[in-house]
């Protein structure tokens, strides 16, 4: 009996030091996304075809933010009526932390 109780008492302070353990490290590696990265994916044609030299949107829409990409027309299947003119406009409306506004090119 007495050895069930210990192992019962050793197997919680476990689980208690890992949970915190968790705890403090999901704290101090907690790395912040930029949201705006996943907002210009969805206004992407979203085809995920790479003729824009990246792997898919996603890596093309992170490109943008951090302002490796200029010209919108890199993406291929992108129209600039339905996409291009709507990443434009929300990249004016919501500007980098330090208040830059990335600037993006298409013909229009």
């Amino acid at each position: 009996m007495i050895t069930v109780l210990y192992t019962f008492l050793i197997l919680g302070g476990l689980g208690l030091v890992l949970g915190i353990a968790l705890a403090i490290s999901s704290v101090v590696f907690y790395v912040k996304e930029d949201t705006r990265v996943e907002d210009v994916k969805n206004m992407l044609p979203n085809y995920n075809c790479g003729a824009c030299g990246y792997a898919g949107c996603a890596g093309f829409s992170e490109a943008i933010i951090k302002g490796e990409v200029c010209d919108l027309e890199r993406c291929k299947p992108g129209k600039a009526e339905t996409n291009y003119k709507l990443i434009r406009d929300y990249l004016e409306k919501h500007p980098n932390e330090d208040g830059t506004i990335i600037k993006v090119t298409f013909k229009e």
